[in-house]
């Protein structure tokens, strides 16, 4: 996976991507890959409707987990992600859920995963090649 073929869907309000590492790894979607067809049906459905409309209401669906980081929650699965400048949303890591509570670990990953892309932007904007 490159930076080319890191779009999930773009939308009236957003462009949702994966997040991929300097080694061009995307654990996010590595995980997709591996879901059955209607848990991907499932989460392409919320990725489409907060890039079209904006916003979904529904915090079983998509929820604030605090520190810039977001949840998409198509039961069972989690897909962590923040907001970007660019109306970006980037999806950082994705888990299966086994409790009530987001796992730190996985909050931690999606943090650092933030901290990254933001570091690689801003060196490509300093380097004057743009995102």
């Amino acid at each position: 996976m490159n930076k080319d073929t890191c779009l999930i869907y773009e939308g009236e309000f957003y462009k949702v991507e994966w997040y991929f590492d300097d080694k061009g790894i995307s654990q996010a979607y590595e995980y997709f890959l591996k879901a059955s067809a209607v848990q991907k049906r499932k989460f392409l459905i919320l990725v489409k409707k907060l890039a079209d409309f904006g916003t979904i209401y529904d915090k079983t669906k998509f929820r604030n987990e605090g520190d810039d980081i977001y949840a998409f929650k198509p039961q069972p699965d989690r897909y962590l992600c923040f907001f970007f400048t660019g109306k970006k949303i980037i999806v950082t890591n994705a888990y299966h859920k086994k409790s009530d509570k987001l796992p730190p670990n996985e909050k931690s990953t999606a943090l650092k995963n933030m901290a990254a892309y933001k570091k690689a932007v801003d060196e490509k904007n300093k380097n004057g090649k743009g995102e």
